[in-house]
C-alpha cells in the first residue's frame, strides 16, 4: 500500500500507516468512528461456531483500538448451488449471537456465489478521539501482557486432519469466540500505552509491528508464553500451517533469537492466531492495576510475557 496515493484529511486520525489494526476517522471533537473488515474460510465443521469465531475475530480490531462495536455488515461467500442454505443460516446465526453479545447490531451485508465458503464482518465502532489505542505508542519501561493462550493455528490444522483431541478443540473454540471487550476495558482502566491484537502474523509478527511502529525493542520470554494444554503435542507432531514458516521468516531479520532454535514454544509465537488475544503495553507503574482490572473482568489470560526497552539493533528479542 506504500505505493498508493495517501489521503490528506485532517480528520483521518489513523489510516493504513504503522500496521494499524483499524482506520479511525474523527466526526466531531468528541466522536470518532473506527472501521475494520475481515473474513475467511471455515476453521471448524460446526457452522454456528464458525460464525461465532469469524464475528469475534472481525470485531477484535475495533477492541484493539479501544472502541466499542456499533454496527456490522455481513460479508458472505457461499456456493448456494452446491450446499444447503441451512448451513449459511447457521453461520449467520452464530455471527449474530456474537454481535449481540458485543452490544452491536447487524444492519445488512453482501453475498456472492463462490466455490469456497467464506464469512466475516465489516465493523464500525465508536470511540472518543482522545481515547484511541494505537500500536505506535509503546515506551521503554512498559511491560507486555497477552490476554489469550496461543495455539489456535496448530489446533485448527490438526482438526482438519481429524487429529485434534476433542477437549483441546473445545478449549480453542471457546477462546476464539471470546470477545476482546473485557481485555480492552482493562487496558483502558490501566491507561495502557499501546495495544494490538494477535492474529494472522502470530505473536512474533504483531510484536514486531508494535516495536517498529513505536521505534522500540520488545523482549519476549518463552517461559512466560501462555498456550493451550496439549498443544505442544501438536507442535511436536508437525501440525503447522505454512504461515508459521512465513511469519518467522518475515520477523527473523529484525529479531535476536536468544533461545534454542527448536524450542516448541518458538513455533507457537510464530503460529497464526484466529481471534487471538490483545497484546497490551502498560507502564510498569500501572501493571498491578491492569492485572486487577483484567481479572475482575474474567479476561481469559493475564500473562506478563515481556517488556519494552529502548531500540537496540533489533526490534524483537526472544529469550527463554
Amino acid at each position: 500500500m506504500r505505493h498508493l496515493p495517501a489521503f490528506d484529511d485532517p480528520n483521518l486520525i489513523v489510516g493504513a500507516e504503522h500496521f494499524s489494526d483499524a482506520g479511525v476517522y474523527r466526526l466531531t471533537p468528541d466522536l470518532a468512528v473506527v472501521q475494520s473488515v475481515d473474513f475467511f474460510p471455515p476453521l471448524v465443521d460446526d457452522p454456528f461456531v464458525f460464525g461465532q469465531i469469524a464475528a469475534a475475530n472481525s470485531m477484535s480490531d475495533v477492541y484493539a483500538c479501544g472502541a466499542r462495536p456499533r454496527t456490522v455488515l455481513n460479508i458472505v461467500c457461499f456456493p448456494d448451488n452446491e450446499l444447503d442454505l441451512a448451513i449459511l443460516e447457521q453461520i449467520l446465526a452464530g455471527g449474530a449471537e456474537r454481535v449481540r453479545e458485543a452490544g452491536a447490531v447487524v444492519v445488512g451485508g453482501h453475498s456472492v456465489r463462490d466455490k469456497e465458503v467464506k464469512y466475516g464482518l465489516a465493523v464500525t465502532g465508536t470511540v472518543h478521539p482522545e481515547q484511541i489505542f494505537t500500536n505506535d505508542a509503546a515506551r521503554p519501561g512498559d511491560v507486555l501482557y497477552l490476554t489469550k493462550p496461543l495455539g489456535t493455528g496448530f489446533v485448527t490444522t490438526a482438526n482438519k486432519k481429524d487429529a485434534c483431541p476433542d477437549a483441546l478443540l473445545e478449549a480453542a473454540c471457546q477462546s476464539m469466540i471470546t470477545l476482546n471487550a473485557a481485555a480492552s476495558e482493562a487496558a483502558r482502566e490501566a491507561a495502557a500505552s499501546a495495544v494490538t491484537d494477535v492474529t494472522g502474523f502470530g505473536l512474533i509478527g504483531h510484536a514486531l509491528e508494535l516495536a517498529m511502529a513505536s521505534n522500540v525493542t520488545v523482549v519476549l520470554h518463552l517461559d512466560r508464553i501462555p498456550y493451550f494444554d496439549g498443544v505442544l503435542e501438536l507442535v511436536r507432531a508437525g501440525f503447522r500451517n505454512r504461515a508459521v514458516k512465513s511469519n518467522r521468516a518475515w520477523a527473523a531479520p529484525h529479531t535476536d533469537f536468544r533461545c534454542e532454535p527448536d524450542d516448541p514454544v518458538l513455533e507457537l509465537i510464530c503460529d497464526p492466531q484466529t481471534s487471538g488475544g490483545l497484546l497490551v503495553s502498560v507502564p510498569e507503574s500501572h501493571a498491578a492495576k491492569f492485572e486487577a482490572a483484567a481479572r475482575a473482568r474474567s479476561v481469559p489470560v493475564v500473562a506478563r510475557i515481556g517488556h519494552v526497552q529502548p531500540y537496540a539493533d533489533k526490534y524483537v528479542v526472544i529469550e527463554k
